[in-house]
């Protein structure tokens, strides 16, 4: 008799999350859970509760109720900064330092005492589109581009689960393609677990393989992404 085994244990997992600011609900008893290499699209109309849900996931906000295991680990035993290395995050707009491309690549790792070389630099910025750009000074580059090292720079911290806040929607069109192409090869490359928040209906299909629909901070429809954005 074969045995089948158990499917992959949930890399992170919400219970009950939920978080109130002075009587307005933001998110309300949200249970999902994220399988390796899985990624996820949230989607819902403005207001809804995608990026107040996906601050939670790390922590930039703290919940008011419930919690979220990473790697079974409730993750308020988890010193916030390491949280943020493990569940690491891309936001709408990209926030670099002052200085050139390599020095914000170099950054994260070299807070926990690692040196990000020359090499691993190279091949950050290679998946990401923007090779030999390593010298370059952060003032000069256009929105795409930034928003490009931003996601390298948070890829340098090898994290266990890459949150994607809006990433294109602060870009033109022509920006916003380019963007979204690296997040895809860099996705397939690495087999990276994802958690991406969007409007944009067609983008969550082509990102995605479940989502999540969001409205008044409750989640109203989960599942393949075929299926819940077609309800």
């Amino acid at each position: 008799m074969s045995v089948v085994s158990d499917p992959a244990p949930a890399i992170l997992r919400t219970e009950h999350l939920g978080r109130t600011v002075r009587d307005k609900i933001l998110v309300q008893d949200a249970n999902f859970e994220l399988r390796r290499g899985e990624v996820l699209a949230i989607t819902g109309p403005s207001g809804s509760g995608k990026t107040s849900l996906l601050r939670l996931l790390n922590r930039l906000d703290e919940p008011t109720s419930g919690t979220v295991f990473v790697e079974g680990a409730d993750y308020s035993t988890i010193e916030p900064r390491e949280l943020r290395r493990q569940v690491g995050m891309v936001t709408q707009r990209p926030y670099l330092f002052p200085g050139t491309v390599a020095d914000n690549l170099r950054f994260g790792p070299a807070q926990r005492g690692d040196t990000l070389g020359p090499e691993a630099i190279d091949e950050l910025l290679a998946q990401v589109g923007l090779k030999d750009y390593a010298g370059r000074d952060v003032a000069n580059l256009s929105g795409g581009e930034a928003q490009r090292v931003s996601v390298a720079r948070t890829l340098a911290n090898s994290p266990l689960v890459l949150l994607l806040d809006e990433p294109t929607s602060a870009l033109d069109e022509a920006a916003k393609l380019e963007v979204e192409s690296a997040i895809q090869k860099v996705m397939r490359q690495q087999g990276l677990t994802c958690v991406v928040v969007t409007h944009d209906v067609a983008q969550a299909a082509r990102l995605a393989e479940r989502a999540l629909v969001l409205e008044s901070g409750r989640i109203v429809r989960a599942g393949p992404v075929e299926e819940v954005l077609r309800a």
